[in-house]
């Protein structure tokens, strides 16, 4: 899997300055910007506030809240100078996500309080299509995004979204902007970067839908694995997540994590649920890592890190997780992580944890 943002961010803020340059001696003060409550101006100047200020929270690697400034622009300036500023803030935060580590963070307050380099570029390719469109609607122009740069916001932003027959009309619809057939108008919305559980010497990094379509095909989903590759079991958890997400039942906290080594920032293997858990609070765990990364605690120390997490919510009494009877280093792993026995029925056995 190819490293995203820096390019879409590019192709999102081209394809909207070629069409709104078709319009700028038009009144964009007077008209307002679809069903928004601001003018297209105000819309314009708000795509560009919203690109530099992602390009800073990357930037500065603020931890805690927005990196306090805003954008200012000279007075008197016309139309056509707006997109240039929508121009020069596209490629400010082209250049911050080409240029930050993969591994760094930065606050951003929906829904877990930091995105990643891919999470920024992402909803700056959000802003952009989407303002567009309202600006769109406003000057009576056609607006249409290419397909796939819709596609990879709604894996990236919209975990919780089931995907609709195309992926433009879809991603209108969960930003209130449009209907689709057969499903509630949306009236309230928030785009979800991945939940991120801290462990000691690992992080455990929620897979995206994007992430989880690439390793299921046999790629990295945008990882560096020690030993090249993921194990099978963390493929496996990805086909699941991918099916759970094409069916509209993904929901982000309940996937699959992507254990990433602080030190060196590689992965080295993968954890996470088989589903939110049931009606009677309880939830299944799985995991496995990659063999050159066995033998040194990494999967007790990820398991009790989720757990923790888990069992934390109202909404979980216990976790259980099934382990072949001949895994013997499986079942070593639950027992250190707190979990006991409770069944055995001659091929696997259940370990349970309780709150």
């Amino acid at each position: 899997m190819q490293a995203w943002g820096g390019d879409q961010v590019e192709q999102a803020v081209a394809g909207a300055v070629a069409l709104l340059r078709t319009a700028t001696d038009r009144d964009w003060e007077g008209v307002r910007a679809g069903r928004l409550e601001w003018s297209c101006r105000q819309t314009a100047e708000h795509v560009a506030s919203d690109l530099i200020a992602y390009a800073g929270q990357l930037a500065g690697r603020a931890r805690s809240a927005y990196v306090p400034f805003e954008i200012t622009l000279d007075e008197g300036t016309e139309n056509a100078g707006v997109l240039d500023v929508i121009e020069a803030t596209g490629a400010l935060l082209t250049a911050a996500v080409r240029t930050t580590p993969r591994e760094v963070r930065a606050f951003h307050p929906y829904p877990f309080g930091s995105a990643d380099r891919e999470g920024f570029a992402a909803m700056g390719v959000a802003e952009v299509l989407l303002h567009t469109h309202d600006i769109a609607q406003g000057l009576g122009l056609d607006h249409e995004p290419p397909a796939e740069l819709c596609e990879d916001v709604l894996s990236r932003l919209f975990p919780h979204v089931r995907p609709g027959p195309a992926a433009w009309p879809t991603l209108l619809w969960a930003t209130g902007r449009g209907e689709l057939p057969g499903r509630a108008p949306v009236t309230e919305w928030r785009w979800s970067n991945p939940l991120v559980i801290p462990a000691e010497r690992l992080s455990l990094q929620g897979a995206t839908p994007a992430a989880a379509r690439d390793l299921d095909r046999g790629g990295s989903g945008g990882f560096v694995w020690v030993g090249g590759a993921p194990y099978e079991g963390t493929r496996g958890a990805a086909g699941m997540v991918v099916k759970a997400y094409e069916s509209g039942a993904h929901r982000p906290e309940w996937g699959l994590f992507v254990l990433v080594r602080r030190e060196d920032g590689c992965a080295v293997g993968g954890m996470g649920f088989h589903g939110p858990p049931d009606e009677e609070g309880r939830a299944e765990v799985g995991y496995d890592l990659a063999e050159p990364a066995r033998g040194r605690g990494y999967a007790t120390e990820a398991l009790r890190a989720l757990s923790a997490w888990a069992l934390a919510r109202e909404d979980v009494r216990r976790l259980y997780a099934r382990i072949d009877r001949d895994n013997g280093p499986s079942q070593r792993v639950v027992t250190r992580a707190g979990f006991t026995q409770v069944g055995d029925d001659g091929e696997e056995l259940t370990y349970e944890l309780r709150r």
